[in-house]
């Protein structure tokens, strides 16, 4: 075998390179392929008046352009009919689908020295030399390969990406016999060879599933890996080739024209290759008239039931598959496999759950539930056949629903992981929408939320999931799931979804048959899903005004305090990595924990004094007058308690923050406490790499910062650019302030909602300092690449100075709308990045 150029792993051709290390120069033509580049960049960016091609006429237009050129470089270097030769293309080309930024998957084919018509090495070389030369040098991403057909179907046997990708083969220039002696000895081959590669097609197929995610459900879908996108749909035709299922159906033709013109409108307007079609993205494209949908959510829509048609189609594809496997020795000889009864009316035969015999599908209203929750539990698909006659025959459950459906129904909840796939296929063939008419809303629906990875629907299903793993933590494990399963399912309306999904609680309560009391239960946990967390985040815990606030807002009942505990674990689990974190568990059990004493008659409890190693650094510093610090280590050591002790003194709050910023200490909370002139500031913080530094190191900096002889501000905004420099781009949230004001107590909390990034605390806190407002406690918590900071602000005490009392009257003025839009201000100004 001839090759060319250097290694590269990983393309669907079995290339040996991609670009090589040296150029060629002085070949007469060279800059051909430069005119290539220039014809592209026309298709793509038309001049003034020109017509700009929709997505499936620019690909249409790309392949003929490549095609064209590729056969007249060809031509040219001695690739012709009777030639021993072929160019053909595979990949994107070889099917026709060249995005804007796709690679040139090609093979130079070629009959081997020895043979009739057969070149030397060298000349074969040669001619490869000339053909990619050209695309190297002008930077067009190229993958190739040169062999001979016996070299390339041997390749293919041992290399699935490799097998695959001859499948495709189409000719672009030389001997057409070649040509298809390699296409039709490639398929040959993978049928035969397909019942010792199915496992490792299977394996390989859910791996990309699990590394790229849903297109369906995920907020941010790769539209190429995930499950349902377009490599799936590459696998249809694959099983089609090797002859085990039919080509792809009429619906699974228009969702792969959907999400190709998706991914070639998004090369477009990247102006490079893209596959994870962002947020961001989702509001420029669904402009494109070319795409014919309305708005984002329309475009979500289409999307997700376009990845739906595919999943669905490849899940029955693969089953069908190993069921037409080749069968040979005593396997041929076996009979078709026996039905096995797991539940009434259901059996499993040949790995799927189907209906038995018997089955009353007209007259048994829990039969669908109930095998649902048999699928669910044992993680046997279901038939696809079954679906088809459940969702033609099976019956509307009336209102209120009998106990055995709702049993079933609690069942498959109760499931955890197995409910998921259960919940998708009765979604997929309509009979989900019959149980729950409400889920129509929520369906695909894209969250308004950046930290959420899933849509609102499969964010029910995945709390739900969580809190099947909740269950004994509660008195009433039914409640917590059909909450989970509806808490958001008021989104999707103007209204505020807690109050519409109250309302709906209650009609699916009591469409469910609950007793008029869980039904009331039901429609507060709705109502007050949210209260826990928001509360534990932008509240005092230690206030008694706090905990009496929950308290009464839940009318003192501990069974739904429990539910709602539970459901907010279950919530910030089901909304995507690094919600639920165990300072967020802290938080959130101190505060249910206070309340639980204030409903059993415990009296309220009260702000917990400082601990006798705070006491005894807060007496040091007072003896001493130098600031000091500590380290208290909780159970797991990723997060700890850092108190900074020093002379009580207007800026000790920034200073603070911006040292421990300095060391790669992330805050999650800050508490602040004065003690006879000295400020004791308790910050939980976490290394956002690395170890945690000495508290020797954090004392040394404070004192130094303190004193003048440490640049805090310069410092910072060095490494900050450093930090940056190795993060992703995109495009950060919208920076908003939002106010909330506790009557009971009369104070002010100011929450900031911002893109995460070194030394926002300290700049936020200088801003804060220099307006005069004093920060009671602050409390930051980090979801994903964002940040909800919340401050609470206080007035100084009476007869002492500040910028917001009343000059000469020691009297407070309160923080009026004019004061408030300042500090705003001040705030915005703070986290604005430095146009440096």
């Amino acid at each position: 075998m001839v090759a060319v150029g250097t290694g590269r792993s990983g393309d669907e051709t079995g290339s040996e390179g991609t670009s090589p290390s040296l150029a060629v120069s002085g070949e007469s033509d060279e800059g051909a392929a430069v005119d290539l580049v220039r014809a592209r960049t026309a298709l793509l960016s038309p001049p003034p008046g020109a017509r700009r091609l929709g997505p499936a006429a620019l690909r249409e237009a790309l392949v003929e352009l490549h095609d064209f050129w590729l056969a007249t470089r060809a031509a040219a270097v001695g690739v012709g009919p009777g030639s021993g030769t072929a160019l053909v293309a595979v990949g994107a080309l070889g099917r026709r689908e060249l995005a804007p930024w796709s690679d040139l998957d090609l093979v130079l084919v070629h009959d081997g020295a020895g043979r009739g018509r057969g070149r030397s090495p060298q000349e074969v070389a040669r001619i490869a030399d000339a053909l990619w030369y050209p695309l190297w040098d002008a930077g067009i991403g190229l993958d190739h390969s040169v062999r001979t057909v016996g070299e390339a179907v041997g390749v293919a046997t041992e290399d699935l990406r490799v097998a695959l990708g001859l499948l495709e083969v189409r000719l672009i220039a030389g001997d057409p016999e070649l040509a298809e002696r390699l296409s039709s000895s490639a398929r040959q081959a993978w049928r035969a060879g397909i019942r010792n590669r199915f496992d490792d097609l299977v394996e390989t197929t859910r791996t990309r599933w699990q590394r790229a995610g849903e297109v369906a459900h995920r907020v941010e879908p790769d539209l190429k890996n995930g499950r349902g996108g377009l490599r799936d749909v590459q696998l249809l035709d694959a099983l089609s080739a090797a002859q085990l299922v039919d080509r792809p159906a009429v619906d699974v033709r228009s969702a792969r024209t959907l999400m190709l013109d998706l991914r070639t409108e998004l090369h477009r307007r990247a102006g490079r290759a893209r596959d994870v079609l962002q947020a961001e993205d989702a509001h420029e494209l669904a402009g494109i008239p070319d795409l014919g949908v309305a708005d984002r959510y329309d475009l979500a829509r289409s999307l997700s039931g376009a990845a739906r048609t595919v999943v669905y189609a490849t899940d029955v594809a693969l089953r069908s598959a190993r069921a037409a496997l080749p069968r040979r020795g005593l396997a041929a000889l076996r009979r078709t496999p026996a039905r096995r009864g797991l539940d009434e009316g259901v059996v499993e035969q040949a790995g799927e759950i189907v209906l038995a015999r018997e089955a009353q599908v007209t007259r048994d209203p829990a039969l669908v539930l109930r095998l649902a929750a048999v699928a669910a539990r044992t993680g046997l698909p279901i038939a696809a056949g079954t679906l088809r006659r459940l969702a033609d025959a099976a019956p509307e459950l009336r209102e209120p629903w009998p106990r055995a459906a709702r049993e079933e129904l609690l069942a498959l909840l109760a499931a955890g992981e197995g409910m998921v796939d259960v919940i998708e296929a009765l979604d997929r063939t309509g009979l989900w929408g019959r149980l729950f008419p409400e889920w129509g809303a929520v369906r695909d629906l894209p969250p308004r939320d950046r930290t959420h990875v899933w849509t609102v629907d499969r964010h029910l299903v995945e709390v739900t999931r969580r809190a099947s793993e909740l269950t004994t933590r509660v008195a009433r494990p039914d409640l917590l799931l059909i909450g989970a399963l509806i808490h958001d399912i008021g989104k999707g309306r103007d209204e505020d979804h807690s109050v519409v999904g109250a309302e709906l609680a209650r009609h699916i309560g009591r469409r469910l048959g609950l007793w008029p009391a869980d039904v009331e239960t039901l429609g507060l946990m709705v109502r007050h899903h949210l209260l826990l967390p928001h509360t534990a985040q932008r509240r005092d815990p230690e206030d008694p005004a706090t905990v009496q606030r929950v308290v009464d807002t839940l009318g003192g009942d501990p069974v739904l305090l429990e539910l709602l505990h539970a459901l907010a674990e279950a919530d910030a689990l089901g909304t995507g990595p690094g919600v639920w974190t165990p300072w967020r568990a802290t938080l959130l059990g101190d505060l249910v924990r206070r309340c639980r004493q204030v409903m059993a008659g415990d009296g309220m409890p009260g702000p917990e004094p400082l601990s006798d190693d705070r006491l005894a650094l807060a007496r040091a510093v007072a003896a001493t007058g130098n600031p000091e610090v500590s380290v208290e280590a909780a159970d797991e050591l990723t997060t700890v308690t850092m108190t900074v002790a020093a002379p009580d003194r207007p800026g000790l709050l920034s200073r603070a923050a911006g040292v421990l910023a300095l060391h790669s200490l992330q805050v999650h909370a800050a508490v602040l406490v004065e003690h006879d002139g000295v400020a004791v500031d308790s910050f939980t913080v976490s290394p956002r790499f690395g170890r945690l530094p000495e508290a020797s190191l954090l004392r040394e900096d404070l004192v130094r910062v303190l004193t003048g002889s440490l640049d805090l501000p310069a410092r910072l905004a060095a490494k900050e650019r450093d930090y940056s420099s190795s993060q992703t781009s995109g495009s950060p949230p919208a920076t908003r302030v939002l106010w909330f004001d506790d009557e009971a107590t009369g104070a002010v909390v100011l929450e900031l909602r911002t893109a995460d990034r070194i030394g926002l605390l300290h700049g936020v806190a200088a801003a804060l300092e220099a307006e005069g407002v004093d920060v009671r406690w602050a409390r930051v918590s980090t979801l994903g690449s964002s940040v909800v900071d919340a401050f609470c602000l206080e007035a100084s005490p009476e007869g002492e100075a500040g910028e917001h009392e009343s000059p000469g009257t020691g009297r407070v003025v309160p923080l009026d709308p004019t004061r408030r839009r300042d500090i705003e201000a001040a705030v915005m100004a703070a986290v604005a990045p430095d146009p440096s």
